[in-house]
């Protein structure tokens, strides 16, 4: 995360902010990418916030379209940090033990080419359909 020196650098951040919190509040998030950083205790003492900055960071570097989100536990707590990404029209994919390495190959080689790669956490329960 990059140093604020002087006033001009506080009111830039300040308008990176509101223009992210305006692409999340105004868009329809099922056209952008979607990553979810789990941030319960456990994900904060593994790495989280780390993990959450670098892919703000470097998804915004890259102009990659991307709204990323922190979220409660989502029970991996052995694999922290997790992190679930989303692509348009994909099913959500959870990613254990991401590290700041692991996302940048997760951005590079899933995000913009749609490759797997490794880390993938299955899927292990399946939603009850009430109809």
């Amino acid at each position: 995360m990059e140093k604020i020196k002087t006033l001009a650098d506080l009111k830039k951040k300040s308008q990176d902010m509101k223009s992210r919190i305006e692409l999340r509040e105004k868009s329809n998030a099922e056209n952008l990418i979607q990553v979810k950083v789990a941030m319960a205790t456990c994900g904060i003492a593994s790495g989280a916030k780390e993990t959450m900055e670098y892919f703000m960071d470097e998804l915004d570097k890259r102009n990659i379209d991307a709204v990323v989100t922190q979220t409660g536990c989502m029970g991996y707590c052995y694999a922290e940090p997790t992190v679930e990404v989303t692509l348009p029209g994909k099913e959500p994919i959870v990613f254990g033990y991401v590290n700041t390495q692991k996302a940048n190959e997760i951005i590079e080689k899933y995000i913009r080419n749609g490759e797997l790669v490794e880390g993938i956490i299955p899927v292990n329960y399946q939603t009850i359909d009430n109809k």
